[in-house]
């Protein structure tokens, strides 16, 4: 026999025995009992069911923990409840072809079969938000304790209790409230801070945390100007907030106005200076008389009187002269109160209110003005002077302090004394009440 035929003859034998070892086999799978899958066991079906239920809460919690630490964010809900249902959808499946490895049958479209998966995989879905909130709320607290400045959560009781920081959270956007007569934020912006935890030092006064809290929402956020009233276990009873004013607007009298003209400025010239605008052709006439407020290469910006401004052409050029006079301490003024927290305000007090009778000693804002109902006005009053109905009090303060002294003058609060610079109490929960309410026709603020 040669080579060829030789392996020829071994080839053969070797499919025959294949072919023998299929046919062996081919029967036992045949008859092989199925899988008991189902609730014919209640017993082991119910422990089966709570093996899922735990197994769906740990893949949840684990994710929410995870997402948490990675984004500093809360996970989406659906989320979780996809993970907790493949974790048991992937076990019944490795289970059926475990069992069809193993030569069984798992009976998978068997109507009891069909019943218990289905049962399973909605037993997972049910358990796995109480895994993500769990594993939510221990990531929130785990980095509260580890010293975190700022979290996205709530944290709970226990950690309240024993953590040595004050925790305060924002309240949510709907309830942050636009600051009168301040530039609005932008609803993006409010929800950026909505419901966010701040954790401060837990040995901080009332006042320190109310200060501190305005300086990290101002920093943290870049919002202009913040009103909040926070108490000293950090809970927030009022909050708002506005962007600070832009531009030269903000900054022009009455009957004035800015406009920018072609120009030859002097070169010292600088901005709040009073300069004369001059007409050059055919012969050097004086135009109007205004104050500097920027220079751009040969543009020039004044502000001057509206009729003056409606003189000016623009096809003009002007020559500028700059007057011998000192820089005018009132726009000094409020050039600062622009970049300050404080802020001035006009208000009128009303008949019956809160503040009869106070003087001008008493409260905590700083009284620039007073122009009684029947007389002259007053200019930086004595501190015994006393409020009295029809008075138009000009102010300087803090726009929470303003916004206290607005309640009293309108007859909202029955306690004067809240508004006092004596007085440390911020009041009683219906004075905070009614300090929400809205201003009264006779405020201005500015």
């Amino acid at each position: 026999m040669t080579a060829a035929e030789a392996a020829a003859a071994a080839t053969g034998a070797g499919h025959e025995a294949l072919v023998g070892a299929l046919v062996a086999v081919a029967p036992q799978v045949a008859v092989a009992p199925p899988v008991d899958v189902g609730f014919a066991r209640p017993q082991q079906a119910a422990v089966t069911l709570v093996t899922f239920a735990v197994l769906s809460v740990l893949v949840a919690g684990a994710a929410a923990l995870t997402y948490r630490w990675y984004f500093r964010d809360e996970i989406p809900e659906g989320v979780t409840v996809l993970l907790g249902v493949s974790v048991v959808a992937l076990y019944l499946n490795t289970t059926s072809l475990g069992a069809i490895a193993a030569g069984e049958s798992p009976s998978l479209l068997e109507p009891e079969s069909v019943l218990f998966n289905v049962v399973s995989l909605g037993v997972a879905a049910v358990f796995a938000p109480g895994g993500r909130y769990v594993g939510d709320r221990l990531a929130v607290d785990v980095f509260a304790l580890s010293g975190a400045r700022q979290l996205e959560g709530e944290l709970t009781g226990i950690v309240r209790a024993v953590g040595r920081f004050t925790a305060v959270t924002l309240p949510v956007a709907e309830e942050i409230r636009d600051m009168d007569t301040y530039d609005p934020v932008s609803p993006e912006k409010k929800a950026e801070m909505a419901e966010k935890t701040l954790l401060f030092a837990r040995k901080l006064s009332g006042e320190e945390l109310r200060e501190r809290l305005v300086e990290r929402v101002k920093t943290d956020h870049g919002v202009g100007y913040v009103d909040v009233d926070v108490t000293d276990d950090g809970a927030v009873e009022y909050f708002a907030v506005g962007s600070r004013a832009a531009g030269l607007g903000p900054t022009l009298a009455p009957g004035s106005a800015a406009v920018a003209v072609a120009a030859d400025p002097p070169n010292n010239a600088t901005a709040g200076d009073t300069v004369q605008l001059w007409r050059t052709d055919p012969e050097p006439k004086r135009v109007a008389t205004g104050e500097l407020r920027g220079v751009a290469g040969d543009a020039a910006t004044v502000a001057l009187d509206e009729s003056d401004a409606e003189g000016l052409t623009e096809e003009e050029s002007y020559r500028i002269v700059t007057l011998p006079a000192e820089p005018q301490a009132d726009r000094e003024f409020a050039s600062l109160l622009r970049n300050a927290d404080e802020t001035m305000a006009a208000i009128t007090v009303e008949a019956g209110s809160a503040l009869a009778e106070s003087t001008v000693g008493d409260v905590e804002v700083v009284v620039a003005a007073v122009r009684p109902g029947d007389g002259a006005v007053q200019p930086i009053p004595r501190r015994g002077y006393a409020f009295g109905a029809g008075d138009l009090v000009y102010l300087v303060g803090r726009p929470d302090a303003l916004r206290r002294f607005e309640a009293d003058a309108g007859g909202e609060r029955a306690d004067p004394s809240v508004v006092t610079a004596n007085d440390g109490d911020d009041g009683d929960g219906g004075d905070r009440a009614d300090a929400e309410a809205e201003p009264s026709e006779g405020t201005q603020r500015s």
